[in-house]
């Protein structure tokens, strides 16, 4: 999912991990949930058998991923909203920045536009001598060549920017990277990476030069990031969730990672010195999708940084920085599974010596990010065909009610700040909107998600960003299956009144074929 300058604060030097009070409180706060569920589902089975046993670990392994999420929502509505920080009036950097951002393919158009602005922003505040703009490309094809050189060619004319093309993509994007910091990296300070669809105003980078030049012992800093307008229905689903959670779950995970936070790839201003640490990145034994190198390497930057002694945080703040989000669950499914093989990697590194344990945590996040689609999947096959029996309603509200916590957070920190009733019906609304269409899509991701894991555990590579076509059966097919599998399941096992609880995860997947149509409108 992720995302106000705040509480975290400067970083001078070794601080214990035990003086983070938010990590402790997320960590009793994720243990106590997790209990929770862990014990009303216990004392709800009527048999116990292997198969309950079974059904009880991956209610445990469930039970605390979504406590954990909860916890990170709790913990986002205590902290205190800081103003945006600004660097002082007249304020100028001492060193200097390279931006860097990275094409592999996509359309140069809108990278041209957006870059043509933030141009003019660094100048109108003073950035001209101190901040320079790289397009470090991959792209490969005669024609994508020479539509990417036509649409950034003025501003090559105007001086706003440097372009550089390798012939070959030689580690993908690390390796682009590791390109410009053996040629360019000793002549700056710092370095902003931009993907193709990120957008980051010339303010919110001045005030991210600003901080890592301000703490000497910084080494990365992530910006919170929201989405651009979407094009469909899907698409803007997906802005009007990340506009509602993002800002109260980054404030969360903000807390309890403190110095030891994370890395997305992009939208993100990092220390040369800092970054030379972390750009010799393993290569995993072993052949693809486990073997090789890492597809979400971003993790494992962030935690090789660490490693090395410097700071990684995370600033919640997502004003002045967004990203363009994929416009049908197609799209999203596309790249999700190549974000799911990359995750499912890091079990490799999970031992890797000297990481710091909250690397380890941010690892093994991204793990059950994936894992607990087939999880979840599995144990409402043994409840549907009656090899685990529970009674009452108990654990599924309990469950349910720490599902939708964050939810309840987010909404919660924004209508507390809403000055006006006007504001506070209309964060209301859009919550409720939110909610119902989180409900709908949930189970078609588990779906798919179920499916890309399996697809890595049989040791099928997905490449990186492949131009072969997809062979995929027709839309909302498999969802549609499965749907229809899990009523047939639960009717043929037990009375029709035991349904109730199936309806939220079965009916959308037997109406994914018209759901589907109906979210990618306007695409």
């Amino acid at each position: 999912m992720s995302l106000a300058e705040s509480h975290i604060g400067p970083f001078i030097g070794p601080r214990p991990m035990g003086r983070n009070w938010h990590f402790r409180a997320f960590v009793a706060l994720t243990a106590g949930m997790a209990g929770g569920i862990a014990t009303a589902v216990a004392l709800a089975i009527a048999d116990w058998t292997p198969a309950s046993v079974a059904a009880m670990v991956l209610v445990t392994l469930s039970a605390l991923w979504i406590s954990g999420g909860a916890a990170t929502a709790i913990l986002g509505l205590v902290q205190p909203r800081a103003p945006a920080a600004a660097p002082p009036e007249g304020w100028q950097p001492q060193g200097r920045t390279a931006i860097l951002l990275t094409l592999c393919g996509e359309p140069a158009d809108k990278v041209a536009t957006a870059l043509a602005d933030l141009r003019r922003g660094l100048d109108r505040l003073g950035l001209a001598q101190s901040v320079t703009i790289f397009v470090l490309s991959d792209t490969s094809g005669a024609e994508r060549i020479r539509a990417e050189e036509t649409a950034l060619a003025d501003l090559r004319a105007a001086r706003a920017l440097h372009y550089r093309r390798r012939p070959a993509n030689t580690g993908r994007k690390p390796g682009n990277i590791a390109d410009w910091l053996a040629a360019h990296g000793v002549d700056f300070a710092y370095m902003a990476v931009l993907d193709a669809d990120s957008k980051m105003s010339a303010h919110r980078l001045r005030a991210l030069i600003h901080r890592i030049e301000t703490q000497p012992r910084l080494g990365l800093v992530q910006a919170g990031m929201t989405l651009v307008p979407g094009k469909s229905r899907f698409g803007r689903y997906q802005r009007l969730s990340v506009r509602l959670l993002a800002p109260n779950f980054g404030r969360g995970m903000a807390a309890w990672a403190g110095r030891t936070g994370n890395y997305w790839g992009h939208n993100a201003i990092m220390r040369v010195a800092a970054f030379r640490a972390a750009c010799d990145l393993p290569i995993l034994s072993g052949p693809a999708p486990f073997g090789g190198a890492p597809l979400s390497h971003d993790f494992v930057e962030a935690a090789w940084i660490r490693r090395a002694g410097w700071a990684v945080v995370l600033d919640p703040d997502t004003r002045g920085s967004a990203e363009d989000g994929p416009q049908t669950l197609a799209e999203f499914h596309k790249r999700d599974r190549r974000w799911c093989q990359g995750n499912l990697q890091h079990l490799c590194l999970l031992a890797e010596p000297g990481l710091a344990p909250l690397s380890r945590l941010h690892f093994a996040s991204g793990i059950m990010g994936y894992l607990a689609a087939p999880i979840w999947l599995a144990l409402v096959g043994m409840i549907a065909s009656g090899a685990v029996s529970v009674q009452g309603a108990l654990p599924f509200l309990l469950i349910a009610f720490v599902l939708i916590l964050p939810k309840l957070c987010a909404m919660g920190a924004l209508v507390i700040r809403a000055r006006r009733p006007a504001r506070r019906r209309v964060i209301l609304r859009a919550s409720a909107a939110e909610l119902v269409l989180s409900t709908l899509i949930a189970p078609l991701v588990m779906i798919r998600q179920t499916g890309a894991v399996a697809s890595v555990l049989m040791g099928r590579d997905c490449g990186w960003k492949s131009d072969r076509p997809a062979r995929a059966l027709p839309r909302g097919l498999p969802e549609l299956a499965a749907g229809l599998a899990l009523v047939l399941l639960a009717v043929s096992t037990g009375p029709v009144a035991g349904l109730v609880w199936l309806l939220p995860i079965a009916a959308p997947l037997v109406a994914a074929p018209i759901l589907l149509r109906a979210l990618d409108a306007g695409a």
